[in-house]
């Protein structure tokens, strides 16, 4: 048995979460190993919602253990949030089916209030991002400022780390207008916040490793897209983590062999939320008629999606950095009676022709995609549970998109119900 990555191959926004919910009933243990409550996902179980954005996809599932990985930042007060929803909807989220890593970086109230200034500021340089203090958690993180969940048990070392940020983020608030901040204010959030938080917290290192040893099947959830990722991404419209399963060994502290089959999601057309390049979007009536049939508005922010054609130039890349083994292929339903259907199959920049996304910034604004045209198909694919009962020219257009992003399509998603699923390869039995 396997123990598989879930990532998205595009922009997020892939339909993870189906697709996560579907595989974690085969694992036994679910880990979220990077990003933060700024990407979110949407399960229907037994025709329940549940709307998730710090939480694995496991916790849903009853006889689950889920870890949020090192690799995370946590606000706790979203955390606590979330776990008294999906109470409120029957789903008990207590330490014996929850871990948080000890090492993990907090999310305070001055991040989130960083993130919306720079937002909100002048700057010319707008990223879109959720202003959930993703961004700047994660900066802490790397600057040796942060407060991690284990401070949280240290009321010395605590008061030591709040006031280590306080003349970093002072100095960055003058610039921005904002009043000092009040660092007994944010002692005194985290004394309330503690007791809540630290049942949770444990060296899941050390749980994972026991895991593997044992043989148990881990699924290691991914958030956002591989073109949101901080290194390979659309830089500098991306997110502020590594999104690849590369990112799987040191946000969830197992080595990179404990991962045996990396699974890509991938949409049967592209869509984006916030700014950067976007080679296939429509600005016309096709694009407008994706994001109505796909429903294409962000889990956490409501925000509505940026639509266009599969981009199959940027989802083979995405397997090539990310080694991706196969694809899950989602939303073909969204195509249903479109007469013709493109695909970007390169790109044309200053007269030469690209079979990759180039770095610069002003060269993936400049690109300007190249099509190849595919007969549509008039039946309806929505709710397909086996390859017999899909369209022929909608196999056509599959095996194309397989052809062009040289990896195959291991799952279909023909609906947002986790059973209107075609399994063509097991990940877990790689």
């Amino acid at each position: 048995m396997a123990n598989v990555a879930v990532v998205g191959s595009q922009w997020g926004d892939e339909g993870k979460g189906k697709i996560v919910d579907w595989l974690s009933e085969r694992a036994d243990v679910v880990v979220r190993f990077q990003g933060g409550h700024n990407a979110g996902h949407t399960l229907v179980v037994d025709g329940v919602v549940y709307k998730l954005s710090l939480l694995p996809s496991g916790v849903v599932r009853g006889g689950k253990y889920s870890i949020i990985g090192n690799g995370v930042v946590v606000d706790p007060w979203a955390l606590l949030a979330e776990i008294d929803t999906l109470r409120d909807q029957g789903v008990e989220i207590t330490p014996d089916n929850l871990a948080i890593a000890e090492n993990a970086t907090l999310i305070l109230s001055l991040h989130r209030e960083l993130d919306a200034s720079r937002e909100d500021s002048n700057s010319g340089m707008n990223i879109g991002t959720t202003r959930r203090g993703i961004g700047p958690a994660y900066e802490d993180k790397v600057g040796r400022r942060a407060v991690r969940v284990c401070d949280l048990a240290d009321p010395q070392i605590l008061d030591e780390k709040v006031r280590a940020l306080l003349p970093h983020h002072n100095a960055l608030r003058t610039g921005f207008g904002r009043p000092s901040i009040d660092g007994a204010e944010i002692r005194a959030a985290l004394d309330e916040v503690a007791p809540k938080i630290l049942p949770f917290a444990k060296p899941v290192w050390s749980q994972l490793e026991d895991y593997r040893v044992a043989g148990t099947r881990i699924l290691f959830e991914g958030a956002q897209g591989t073109l949101l990722d901080n290194d390979h991404g659309t830089y500098p419209f991306v997110t502020s983590s590594n999104t690849m399963a590369g990112q799987v060994a040191v946000g969830a502290g197992v080595g990179p062999g404990a991962v045996g089959y990396v699974l890509g999601i991938t949409k049967a057309y592209t869509t984006r939320v916030g700014e950067g390049p976007f080679p296939s979007e429509l600005l016309d009536d096709t694009g407008q008629t994706l994001g109505e049939r796909g429903n294409e508005f962000g889990t956490v922010t409501g925000r509505a999606r940026r639509c266009g054609w599969f981009d199959a130039v940027l989802v083979r890349q995405a397997v090539k950095t990310g080694g991706i083994d196969g694809i899950a292929l989602t939303k073909l339903d969204v195509l249903d009676g479109l007469p013709e259907i493109r695909i970007c199959i390169g790109y044309r920049l200053n007269g030469e022709e690209l079979q990759h996304l180039p770095a610069s910034m002003s060269a993936q604004a400049a690109v300007e995609p190249i099509y190849e045209t595919l007969e549509g198909w008039q039946e309806s694919t929505q709710g397909a549970r086996t390859w017999t009962q899909l369209p022929a020219t909608a196999i056509k257009y599959i095996r194309r998109v397989e052809e062009l992003i040289e990896a195959p399509v291991a799952l279909l998603s023909t609906s947002p119900e986790r059973e209107d699923t075609i399994l063509v390869h097991d990940p877990f039995r790689d």
